[in-house]
């Protein structure tokens, strides 16, 4: 194989991914003027239902749009060189290769961020403001930018330069360390994600004493589940959007509600929230996915280290000088295909998932709360409740609500 037809493979992979994706959002779209299947009447009036078919089509013509244009500025940048011209950029500065990989990924990423800086501001300010939905102040959205760009530098700068280290020192073993070296650090961010970084981010407070503590600890001893840490997250300084979620292990074990989530939803409602997520745990979900993911991690770093050394990746990119992070860039893009299987998989088990929690939740405690808190959670964010079964297939990590209507009724 030349490196010219291996350059064309990386574009027709690109182009494919985009055509295939615009397949399944206009057949998603073909469903937006649906009726409501009978078992959800009661989650949109007539006012409602056309507010939300406005935000879903809105929202459509704008991923569309900036699809198109990432996917017109990516096309570019490969055939104008753009990978060769900041990698000879980098070595202006330095013939180091972890500090020529850190120059070259961290230029482009932070010009593709700024790029795409005007997309977000819309979504958020004029999109998001419009359907009533955002609550973010224009310092927050650029502190949020500025704190992300500090995290990712620090943490992916690192992580980048010990990967490229393992792989000058250790040759085609390096995949093992690099693999281990990740693995530690998921496993980390699993357990002090919510204590190290959220805090840069969002308050977090404990539960107040109260009638909704009260049941979510009696509910918790009822089901032998120790939780000594509930937290409330200030989610209502971004949007009005409301969340809870399970994080950590051992005595890192939390549980945390969006005071978005405990204004909209009753007490009960909230419990059943609650104890879907304590199935996730008891159901041994989260242990699975982390282990997936490690596996999948040590697969992804064993066939990189079968093709990042061979020089034809970079000569596909027209980059005279092989290297470690141009062969990482033309591998990530013929990977993709792959990536996209494993994700369809993980989908898959992850909706199966989601059935046995709410299983769960409706044994332990009570099916009609969260029936209607997940009701409510739809309605409150506008969601589709017409997806195309295609759609669903490919993107959803959870079961529609009408499938999950199904399933907790029976």
């Amino acid at each position: 194989m030349t490196a010219t037809t291996l350059f064309y493979i990386i574009i027709a992979i690109l182009i494919l991914s985009f055509i295939i994706d615009k397949i399944l959002d206009t057949l998603n779209s073909s469903h937006y003027n649906d009726l409501i299947p009978v078992e959800l009447k009661d989650v949109y009036d007539h006012k409602e239902y056309q507010k939300s078919q406005a935000y879903k089509k809105v929202n459509a013509r704008f991923g569309s749009i900036t699809s198109l244009v990432s996917l017109v500025a990516t096309l570019a940048f490969f055939f104008l060189d753009g990978f060769a011209f900041v990698d000879k950029w980098a070595r202006t500065f330095s013939d180091n290769n972890i500090i020529v990989a850190l120059i070259f990924f961290g230029s482009i990423m932070l010009t593709s961020d700024i790029l795409s800086t005007p997309f977000s501001y819309f979504h958020t300010f004029v999109i998001e403001e419009r359907f009533e939905f955002n609550k973010t102040t224009i310092k927050t959205f650029f502190l949020d930018k500025a704190k992300g760009w500090l995290i990712s530098s620090l943490l992916g700068g690192l992580i980048l330069s010990i990967i490229i280290w393992f792989y000058e020192s250790t040759g085609s073993n390096f995949w093992l360390y690099a693999w281990g070296m990740v693995a530690a650090f998921a496993f980390f961010m699993n357990m002090f994600y919510a204590r190290l970084i959220v805090p840069l981010f969002n308050k977090q407070t404990p539960l107040e004493e109260g009638t909704l503590k009260t049941k979510i600890e009696n509910y918790a001893q009822q089901v032998g589940f120790t939780l000594d840490k509930i937290f409330v997250i200030d989610g209502s300084k971004r949007s009005t959007k409301a969340n809870a979620y399970f994080s950590g292990f051992g005595s890192e074990k939390r549980v945390t509600l969006y005071d978005t989530l405990i204004n909209d939803l009753e007490e009960d409602e909230i419990v059943a929230v609650l104890a879907h997520e304590v199935g996730h745990y008891k159901r041994k979900h989260i242990v699975f996915n982390l282990i997936a993911s490690i596996l999948t991690m040590g697969f992804t770093f064993w066939l990189l280290s079968l093709f990042v050394g061979s020089p034809i990746l970079s000569e596909a990119l027209n980059v005279t000088i092989p290297s470690f992070h141009i062969g990482l860039i033309a591998f990530g893009i013929l990977y993709s295909p792959i990536s996209e299987l494993t994700g369809l998989l993980m989908n898959f088990i992850s909706r199966k998932f989601e059935y046995q929690a709410d299983n769960y939740a409706k044994n332990t405690f009570k099916a009609a709360p969260l029936i209607s808190g997940l009701k409510k959670l739809s309605k409150n964010s506008l969601s589709n409740l017409t997806p195309h079964p295609a759609y669903v297939f490919a993107h959803y990590s959870h079961p529609t609500l009408l499938q999950r209507y199904y399933n907790i009724m029976t």
